[in-house]
């Protein structure tokens, strides 16, 4: 069973409300709170099938509002200890919901979400992920929750160890299912629900569904319900995003980005990076060139990726380089640009990295500079995605064409008038460094040459007589003492032999 809408303007807000869907009045008043009062098609469509029990498949595009789409029927769907069944629960503080998300990010974004949400109810939610300690999650484990949000690595972690029972789940959730279903994740989804009941309810949503994975979720499924949010003639990509795609040099990308920073309307940007190398890189660069730019990549620790997110959230960051780990499901308000430093790997990446802009019915600006060696790849997607842009030109960070789509004044230049090269800023560093030894402190490295060259500073006769001695020519080599070398057979001295002998 299959429903659709072919509304053309899916993003826009409906008329009708939460309360109209049959949502309980403690999250509608919770939603009102925060501005949230009509639901988006996604919504609209999935929450009165959700709250009847039946498994579904729903797929909208990027930043339509999946996430409260499974997560109301999930809140509402829970007895919480306000409820009049709660007494009769046994036991009573084991998940009863259990939401899968491929990142990090992505699932402290869902998990707070839900916390927003069931606010009013007081639900328990518990986000759980790799990268932090075990302590806390730990902790909130024993006290008891209703909703478990979490990636599936340190879920399934959590359950070999026996601190995390999943046999009470009445609803799981797989969000971003392609990437959930996909062969990296899908042994540690299926062990996850294997450790559920067979009556649980089961959701899947995302914004792309290959017919390979689409096939593989129905499989996983009972009788599912599939549900689109527009028409299958629709673009997959948001009406309300412009999208722009240039042909452009590899050494003329950072000026090209330094440019379209300083755009007429450009709030937030996140620069999209094949490796995470490119994304260190990139945003060194533009630091040099006087931005707030950060990077978010795997290499990262977690408490780095999280402190980076929360300034970017913050708008301590201007631009956000980052990989993939930030496609997927991430939500910050006023990105109103998203650029692709290289063509994606394929259509799905491309869609869901320009959907970090143009989200909740707002306008933003998605970007592509393709290499001269990627120009096949991006017809492909071109043809895939049925976008307008078969033929793309040879583009640099001087043309008229590009200055005048993105709104960017004719003499601006990549870089901040009053950025300092990196080789000053490194000196600065070292400065620092230095007024840190005349205060009595001591760089990591003026600790290991200590240890290594004798017992602290030396004094200062010393240094005058090093100074008298390099005059000299090396004459202080030559004073001198010799060291006596002894010879050794089997670890035994052995007695010197003479010429004479």
């Amino acid at each position: 069973m299959t429903l659709s809408t072919t509304d053309p303007d899916a993003a826009e807000p409906a008329k009708t409300t939460f309360a109209d869907l049959g949502v309980a009045p403690s999250i509608v008043t919770a939603l009102d709170a925060e501005g949230i009062t009509h639901p988006f098609p996604i919504q609209e469509m999935a929450i009165p099938i959700a709250l009847t029990g039946t498994d579904m498949i729903g797929q909208a595009r990027t930043g339509t509002g999946k996430t409260l789409a499974f997560g109301i029927p999930i809140l509402q769907k829970v007895v919480l200890k306000t409820d009049e069944g709660f007494d009769q629960l046994d036991p009573k503080d084991k998940p009863q919901a259990l939401v899968m998300s491929p990142t990090r990010e992505l699932a402290q974004q869902v998990g707070s979400d839900l916390a927003i949400a069931g606010r009013d109810r007081h639900a328990r939610v518990l986000t759980i992920y790799g990268g932090v300690g075990y302590d806390d999650q730990l902790d909130a484990l024993k006290k008891g929750v209703d909703v478990v949000v979490g990636t599936p690595g340190r879920l399934l972690d959590l359950v070999h160890r026996g601190n995390l029972d999943l046999s009470h789940v009445r609803i799981a959730v797989l969000d971003e299912a392609d990437e959930m279903l996909d062969l990296g994740f899908l042994p540690d989804v299926q062990a996850l629900l294997d450790r559920t009941p067979a009556s649980r309810q089961t959701m899947m949503f995302s914004a792309t569904m290959p017919a390979v994975i689409m096939s593989l979720a129905r499989s996983r499924l009972n009788q599912p319900v599939n549900i689109r949010a527009e028409g299958r003639d629709a673009q997959a990509t948001v009406p309300q995003t412009t999208q722009f795609i240039y042909q452009a040099h590899e050494l003329d990308k950072p000026e090209m980005i330094g440019k379209m920073l300083q755009s007429e309307g450009m709030r937030k940007m996140m620069v999209f990076t094949r490796t995470k190398r490119a994304a260190q890189r990139l945003a060194d660069d533009l630091r040099d060139r006087g931005f707030e730019a950060a990077s978010l990549h795997g290499d990262l620790n977690q408490s780095q990726r999280e402190k980076t997110m929360k300034r970017f959230r913050n708008d301590k960051i201007q631009v956000l380089v980052a990989t993939d780990v930030a496609a997927r499901g991430i939500d910050v308000d006023d990105v109103t640009h998203v650029v692709n430093y290289e063509v994606p790997d394929d259509p799905e990446q491309y869609v869901h990295r320009i959907g970090r802009t143009g989200r909740a019915g707002h306008e933003g600006v998605a970007v592509t500079l393709v290499d001269w060696q990627d120009v096949t790849r991006w017809k492909v997607i071109n043809k895939a995605l049925d976008l307008p842009f078969p033929e793309i030109e040879a583009t640099f960070s001087t043309t008229p064409q590009f200055l005048e789509d993105l709104h960017i004044a004719p003499d601006t230049k990549g870089r901040l008038a009053d950025a300092k090269p990196r080789d000053e800023g490194e000196h600065r560093g070292d400065e620092r460094r230095d007024r840190g030894k005349g205060h009595g402190g001591k760089g990591h490295h003026d600790r290991g040459r200590d240890r290594h060259e004798g017992h602290g500073k030396k004094k200062d006769g010393e240094h005058r007589h090093d100074a008298k001695d390099k005059d000299k020519g090396g004459d202080a080599k030559r004073d001198r003492p010799h060291r006596k070398r002894r010879r050794t057979r089997n670890g035994k001295p052995v007695a010197a032999q003479h010429k004479d002998d």
